[in-house]
């Protein structure tokens, strides 16, 4: 009875995960990350003709970015626009890639079918977190790599979703990712699965015209945002702006009324076993 109710649960959580990341337009969003996915390319030294995986690829980015180096390259996803979203922007670069629902937690493909596996702050979401590190591992290859960038727990981005949190608190269930930004928590996912594991902590800047234009254009297009906004009443979404703004001040290095806020991020190598 334990046992069922918990995957209900689970169920349960994982279909509101969905409905958050499907909400708004993140493919408005992800072009501000696109540098990250063809760094993280250049750091797994993909080679042409090789097989690639990218995990929760959203609008495409990483998986764009492997196949503009000849690699045959599967993206999955589950929020369906956001892969026509991908499907269209290979489609304009003339790159051939399959773009297909999936999702981390049960990845649909054979064990070891990929030489590399890769993820850009997308599985680190995944509502069990070790069940989908497992299927990173289980769908690469032996000798492959997994590689990853993920948010640290700590810097711009995160302190970001904690204000959000401390105003509508996530579903019962979802555990924080915190675990896939560090060290310490990717080797605890991952386990006896890798021979080796290297961590690079990098910063990319995120540049708008304003603070507030940052704060509009996330709360209109990034759903984990969005959402949470459209359930507050007037006063507390003021308050939640307010506070949103206060921090891009803090963070803020443009000097002046442009914002040029830098937000960290962990790049991952793994060597699968």
């Amino acid at each position: 009875m334990q046992a069922a109710t918990a995957r209900a649960t689970a169920t349960i959580t994982k279909q509101r995960q969905q409905q958050l990341w499907a909400a708004g337009d993140f493919a408005k969003i992800a072009p501000g990350f696109a540098l990250v996915g063809e760094m993280l390319c250049e750091s797994a030294e993909l080679r042409a003709g090789q097989t690639v995986l990218d995990v929760a690829t959203g609008s495409g980015n990483t998986a764009l970015a492997a196949a503009r180096r000849w690699c045959t390259v599967t993206g999955i996803d589950f929020v369906p626009s956001l892969l026509q979203k991908a499907r269209e922007r290979a489609a304009c670069e003339g790159l051939a890639v399959t773009f297909q629902e999936g999702d981390a937690e049960s990845l649909p493909f054979a064990n070891a079918s990929f030489d590399m596996v890769l993820s850009t702050f997308g599985a680190m979401f995944a509502v069990e977190q070790e069940k989908a590190a497992s299927e990173l591992l289980r769908v690469c290859r032996p000798g492959g790599k997994v590689c990853m960038a993920n948010w640290t727990p700590e810097g711009f981005m995160a302190e970001t979703f904690r204000k959000i949190a401390q105003y509508v608190p996530p579903p019962a269930g979802v555990r924080t990712p915190a675990a896939w930004g560090t060290e310490h928590g990717l080797r605890g996912l991952f386990g006896a699965g890798i021979v080796s594991l290297q961590v690079l902590r990098r910063r990319l800047d995120m540049r708008f015209h304003s603070s507030w234009h940052w704060l509009n254009h996330t709360r209109t297009h990034l759903g984990p945002v969005l959402l949470p906004f459209g359930m507050l009443d007037t006063p507390e979404r003021e308050r939640l702006s307010t506070e949103l703004l206060d921090l891009a001040q803090r963070y803020n290095r443009s000097g002046d009324a442009t914002m040029v806020v830098p937000i960290d991020y962990l790049e991952v190598i793994a060597l699968r076993r």
